[in-house]
């Protein structure tokens, strides 16, 4: 008997879903992912969740309300530190209780504790509590996540050649090849914040879409390389302790410096306490370098038609600094 693993299409999704997908796969489980985000998605997961999360939370909630009668298991990880001496997003951490005190009547959920603070016997702590609910065997266990792991790496690969993580997900599932329609030459815009906030194209609306459809180059934060990474969050006076936090400033950081894009936008969710820090470093740099920026801070009751007029004007403006003002800067 095949058992049915649910993985809502949200929050680490993005970051990891290949690895786990593989790794259930392997140990003889069907994988089912709930639906893109919809209306219907959103409203359920405002209704279920607490008022006061913010609404990648309650965006997943939505997505557990869809996958909870269709599974046996439900992946909900406590991700707390995923690199060493680092933490994760704060709102992972509670996750799983979060879950279970808000949405009932819910499967078995499988909530393995990931923490690689001290040292990455963690991981191997959390491969082994996961797998277990399906065979008692380490070796099994073991053999399924060396296999899943050398898939991930094929994911992250596509990632580091610029390809958007959500492409990836197609180009991985399907085995296609990537297809270029936009000139090499053309402007380029760094979108940053984190990924559920990036990729979830129904609560930012499309927003990659719209401006490669306007013939503009988008690089985020996954595109670029740890080192790269490693080296410029390094040049912050404080170690930066969140990992995701890390990679938003040491990825924006390496692009605004030497000017390599021509715009930055920051997408942030209301009411992100870690955005809130994040968000006046990369500002900082972006005026010191002269880079064109814009804040995008969305929430279950952002219109569509505000972002567009907010993006549109963007671009407006950095077309017009490019053709006609010798590239003056736009602070002041």
């Amino acid at each position: 008997m095949s058992f049915k693993v649910g993985i809502p299409q949200s929050l680490f999704f993005y970051d990891y879903y290949p690895l786990w997908k593989e790794f259930f796969n392997e140990l003889g489980a069907e994988v089912v992912v709930s639906s893109k985000t919809n209306k219907s998605i959103l409203n359920d997961g405002v209704s279920s969740c607490v008022d006061e999360a913010c609404l990648p939370v309650k965006v997943y909630h939505g997505h557990v309300m869809e996958l909870k009668n269709k599974v046996d298991y439900l992946f909900i990880p406590k991700i707390i530190s995923i690199h060493k001496r680092e933490y994760g997003c704060p709102k992972y951490l509670g996750l799983p209780e979060m879950v279970k005190n808000s949405v009932k009547d819910l499967p078995v959920c499988i909530d393995a504790n990931v923490n690689l603070f001290k040292s990455n016997l963690g991981l191997f702590e959390a491969i082994k509590e996961t797998g277990k609910y399906f065979t008692p065997s380490f070796s099994k266990i073991m053999k399924a996540y060396n296999i899943a792991s050398n898939h991930y790496q094929k994911y992250r690969k596509l990632i580091n050649k610029g390809v958007i993580p959500i492409e990836a997900l197609k180009i991985y599932n399907s085995d296609t090849k990537l297809i270029r329609s936009i000139d090499d030459n053309s402007p380029m815009f760094m979108l940053v914040g984190h990924p559920y906030n990036l990729y979830d194209e129904y609560i930012n609306m499309n927003l990659i879409k719209k401006i490669r459809n306007n013939g503009i180059r988008v690089i985020t934060p996954e595109m670029v390389d740890d080192y790269k990474v490693d080296y410029y969050s390094s040049k912050i006076p404080k170690r930066i302790f969140w990992s995701f936090g890390k990679r938003i400033i040491g990825s924006s950081f390496y692009l605004l410096d030497g000017k390599k894009i021509d715009g930055i936008i920051y997408v942030s969710s209301f009411g992100c306490g870690v955005d809130s820090i994040l968000i006046d470093f990369v500002q900082r740099k972006a005026r010191d370098e002269g880079i064109p920026f814009t804040l995008l801070t969305i929430d279950e009751h952002t219109g569509e038609a505000g972002i567009n007029t907010r993006i549109e004007a963007f671009m407006d403006m950095i077309r017009r600094r490019k053709k006609n003002e010798n590239n003056i800067p736009t602070y002041g």
